[in-house]
């Protein structure tokens, strides 16, 4: 019983579905202050993110009569499952690298991919036009990058012969972070920050919400908690992301004396990287983010691959 109740704390305060809701709304609010200032607008506060959240809560859910409903509703909770988990496991291994498990990094892959697919099953169930055709891009972005983005994390696992994630935690910690040491793991990382990009939707990636063209995209017809859930999910994927490629390529989070402050740096840094391409990019067609992909970051992929599998 005692297990059972460690793991439901764990699954909704820390480090689960409180903690990266937590984090992920405050990193939100650094995308839009940082955004508004390379504009030279001065910027929401810090809790504007917080306020926006429980704003939608409260507001009413408007069903589209032509939407299957039960998909609608259902939609949001998926990507928020998928977010929530994926941030649990892999501060559990960065805090207990011992538990981990065999092929958890296979787990957590699967796992990143439900919010997207949380949008994609939303937008279909809809019954909106400019909402499918959104659901129709999403669905064509993640078969662009999510074979690079896959090859990109596999590379280090070659390196090091393992594939738990708490082996490449703890085989950082006593060689050093692997894209500072490896020339096939630094081709990697950044292919997989081009590659988590996208999978944020991020401009120049942005390409399923297209403000300007459709709207917002499949999320065009939520509102109230659902969109709110929606939401959430993208703050917490804004955490949760950039400590997945901190976890395989730059020696994890650690948090004994100095380090904690190396890492609270280390997540600043690829978050502040994360703006910057959003704010100095123009948005890519769907055909130009999958010849992008396929053709220049797929290959990429492969060669940090075979550098890898020669022990480069």
């Amino acid at each position: 019983m005692d297990n059972i109740f460690l793991a439901l704390l764990s699954f909704l305060v820390f480090p689960g579905f409180l903690f990266t809701a937590v984090v992920g709304l405050f990193a939100g609010w650094i995308d839009r202050k940082l955004t508004a200032r390379i504009q030279w607008r001065v910027g929401p506060p810090w809790y504007q993110n917080f306020i926006d959240f429980f704003k939608l809560m409260g507001k009413e859910t408007i069903l589209p009569a032509n939407a299957r409903k039960m998909t609608f509703l259902f939609a949001p909770f998926i990507g928020l499952i998928g977010a929530t988990l994926v941030s649990l496991i892999l501060w559990q291994m960065n805090l207990y690298p011992a538990t981990s498990f065999l092929g958890d990094i296979i787990v957590v892959l699967y796992l990143s991919i439900l919010p997207s697919l949380a949008v994609i099953i939303g937008g279909s169930a809809s019954g909106n036009p400019l909402a499918s055709l959104g659901a129709s891009r999403e669905m064509k972005l993640i078969l662009a990058y999510e074979l690079p983005f896959i090859v990109a994390i596999f590379t280090p696992v070659v390196f090091i012969k393992d594939i738990r994630i708490g082996s490449i935690v703890t085989y950082q910690i006593n060689n050093g972070m692997m894209f500072t040491h490896h020339l096939s793991s630094l081709i990697a990382f950044i292919v997989a920050f081009i590659c988590m990009q996208a999978k944020l939707t991020f401009v120049p990636f942005d390409i399923p919400e297209a403000e300007q063209e459709i709207m917002a995209g499949p999320l065009i017809e939520y509102s109230g908690p659902p969109l709110a859930i929606f939401k959430l999910t993208k703050a917490m994927m804004l955490f949760a992301l950039p400590v997945f490629l901190i976890t395989i390529f730059a020696g994890g989070m650690r948090f004994n004396g100095i380090q904690t402050l190396f890492s609270i740096i280390k997540y600043l840094v690829i978050l502040i990287l994360i703006v910057l391409v959003k704010n100095t990019n123009p948005r890519l067609r769907i055909d130009q983010a999958l010849r992008f992909f396929w053709l220049r970051m797929f290959p990429l992929a492969i060669i940090g691959f075979i550098l890898a599998l020669i022990g480069i």
